[in-house]
């Protein structure tokens, strides 16, 4: 482990904090108006379903009980409505839904009525405040709150927040408590609070919510502190940040994955109010060592929801892997550095997460989300926390679902962006007013044939960047039938022309199915979708060892029309089956397939599936090397 002087480094980054608060960071994207893109196919069809019976079908009013009644003294419930909150906000900019406005406005005016004269919006007893999960609380309501003013402009519902925030910052601050000793991990659940507060500080100009800002991350560099700067601008694992706690869930622990992300957006916030350099660079060494280290064939990770290194450890089953609390952070954060710099690398990982481990958390239907989602076993729903029917990945999960939209296509100062290859139509303007209208149509990621049709309502210079996968190897592009050279995959191409109604792309990315071997086992990728066995194929132990027939890493992948009630995409893959190999050879078998997102979505024993395949061993190979 690497190492460094703490108190030092904190002196280095508030001074440089100071030195550039008169900066401001330019996005390198915008989002376009949600309400003028509509995804279709399966992406849109998923999309709809979690809004109405997930986001539309809670009862809201469930989650703001818990604040009429003041005297928790160490659960999480105030979280619920926060995060439900976060969910409809982006389910209402897509589909500007009136019930689920009125559903959003009542919810809004029960939380206010439940707010303490001093500004206190919660649900903690008073001589339990600033515990465990209190902070941690607040900053989902006010993140809530603040989200529902960017639609409505409700100057109440800002004050609202302005007050809670106040409160906050008398109770919490130099010469008070610090941050870094309320609640658990090393301060982080309480500190990602850093998020609203400078969301505050952007809504107001009032620059105490700045300071407070600043106060936090000073405090994340004490040596009791989480030492997120520090620690990633020195290269040290998020894994190996602290020595392995001795109580799993507590204050010493520095591996909690979702709130150490949760600090980390908060610190792309106020990167882009101050320019500091090294925030941006602490993020971006960190979401690289989490991809480096942590993250699986299925876009996601942590094990009882913390970092473990284990990437290399991902063939193991494992207890409570990829909480979907987690795979929505983690959507965020690659989604806010997206944003910022335009690197598909971003736009990459939320491709891999969303269509594998994201629609694994969901059961057909749209209208539960499992907590956890591991590579083999059945899926089942988890307990209801808190004695609430609902737990944090059920409030958490719509948000990973709601982002899709704000990813699919956006903008730069002169350019478009296509993100997301699905059936969608978008209209929107870029830097006059010129209605542009993109329209796709795929069947992708079944299969690698995308069309997009631009059509500007009259001829304009603009750039067009098409997102290449890093996984296609061999990408062929076509506009108006001419063929594209210079394609890179794991980039933009970006195509400068002046682009007129009509014009139109097509695009055949490669699909060779792809094998992935770690620790003798193997698991099979077409595309972006990881593929997994499931027992409802009724095809054989979906356990058992198999010799995938595949040559220098690719191997034949066919499409099938079979099946099963809820499986979305299915596949047959040539395999030997078993241990009864002789010299001779045993007969190969196309055995069936599905994506990771709908293997064991029936949530009960009757889907046993199994991403990572066992390889036998066959000591005659000449790559045998004994024991």
């Amino acid at each position: 482990m690497k190492i460094f002087n703490a108190t030092a480094f904190m002196f280095f980054i508030c001074f440089a904090t100071a030195i550039v608060d008169a900066q401001t960071v330019s996005w390198q994207l915008q989002t376009i108006p949600q309400n003028q893109l509509k995804l279709e196919g399966h992406v849109g069809e998923q999309t709809n379903l979690l809004i109405k019976n997930r986001v539309l079908a809670q009862d809201y009013d469930e989650l703001v009980e818990p604040f009429r009644h003041k005297n928790e003294t160490h659960l999480w419930q105030m979280e619920f409505w926060g995060k439900w909150m976060l969910g409809a906000v982006a389910a209402w900019e897509y589909t500007h839904d009136n019930e689920l406005m009125k559903h959003m406005s009542k919810s809004v005016k029960s939380i206010l009525e439940t707010q303490l004269p001093n500004g206190y919006i919660g649900n903690y007893a008073p001589e339990n405040q600033l515990t465990n999960w209190d902070i941690w609380g607040r900053k989902y309501v006010l993140l809530g709150l603040l989200r529902y003013h960017d639609i409505t402009n409700d100057n109440s519902v800002l004050e609202a927040a302005r007050k809670s925030a106040d409160y906050l910052l008398s109770q919490v601050g130099k010469g008070k408590t610090k941050i870094t000793e309320t609640g658990n991990y090393h301060g982080m659940a309480s500190s990602s609070v850093l998020e609203p507060i400078v969301i505050l500080y952007n809504k107001t100009g009032d620059a105490k919510y700045l300071d407070f800002a600043k106060y936090i991350v000073a405090e994340w560099e004490t040596p009791d502190g989480p030492q997120l700067i520090s620690k990633a601008l020195a290269g040290i694992h998020v894994a190996d940040r602290f020595p392995h706690p001795d109580v799993w869930f507590s204050p010493e622990n520095g591996q909690k994955a979702y709130e150490m992300m949760s600090c980390y957006d908060g610190l792309l916030e106020l990167y882009k109010v101050t320019g500091n350099s090294d925030y941006l660079k602490a993020v971006e060494m960190t979401v690289q060592d989490i991809v480096d280290q942590e993250i699986n064939v299925a876009g996601s990770g942590t094990s009882f929801e913390c970092w473990y290194h284990g990437k290399k450890l991902q063939t193991r089953p494992t207890y409570h892997t990829m909480e979907t609390c987690v795979i929505t952070t983690w959507l965020k954060l690659n989604y806010d550095l997206l944003v910022l710099t335009a690197n598909s690398f971003y736009a990459n990982n939320i491709e891999t997460a969303y269509y594998n481990a994201l629609m694994a958390s969901t059961q057909f239907g749209g209208a539960h989300i499992e907590m956890y989602s591991p590579l083999e076993g059945h899926r089942g729903d988890h307990n209801r926390q808190c004695g609430m029917d609902i737990n944090c990945c059920v409030a958490n999960g719509p948000r990973g679902f709601v982002m899709i939209p704000r990813y699919a296509v956006m903008t730069s100062a002169n350019g478009v962006y296509v993100n997301l290859y699905s059936d969608l139509t978008a209209t929107f303007r870029l830097n006059s007013d010129n209605n542009i209208k993109i329209e796709q149509r795929t069947t992708y990621p079944e299969g690698g044939k995308i069309t997009i049709v631009v059509s500007p309502e009259k001829a304009e210079d603009f750039m067009l960047a098409l997102r290449i996968p890093e996984w296609s190897e061999n990408t062929l592009l076509l506009v108006n039938g001419e063929k594209f050279s210079g394609i890179k995959e794991g980039s933009y191409l970006k195509i400068d022309r002046k682009w007129k109604k009509g014009d139109k792309i097509e695009i055949n990315l490669d699909m060779r199915g792809r094998v992935v071997k770690l620790n003798n086992c193997s698991a099979i990728l077409r595309g972006p979708i990881v593929l997994a066995r499931d027992s409802r194929f009724n095809d054989g132990f979906v356990d058992e060892a198999v010799a995938i027939q595949q040559k220098n890493g690719k191997v034949e992948i066919k499409i099938s029309d079979k099946k099963p009630e809820g499986v979305w995409l299915s596949f047959t893959a040539p395999l030997k089956l078993g241990t009864g190999i002789e010299s001779t050879g045993n007969s190969v078998s196309q055995i069936h397939f599905c994506d990771f997102g709908s293997a064991g979505n029936t949530w009960d024993s009757n889907s046993r599936y199994r991403v990572w395949l066992a390889n036998p061993l066959n000591v005659m190979q000449s790559d045998y090397k004994g024991y």
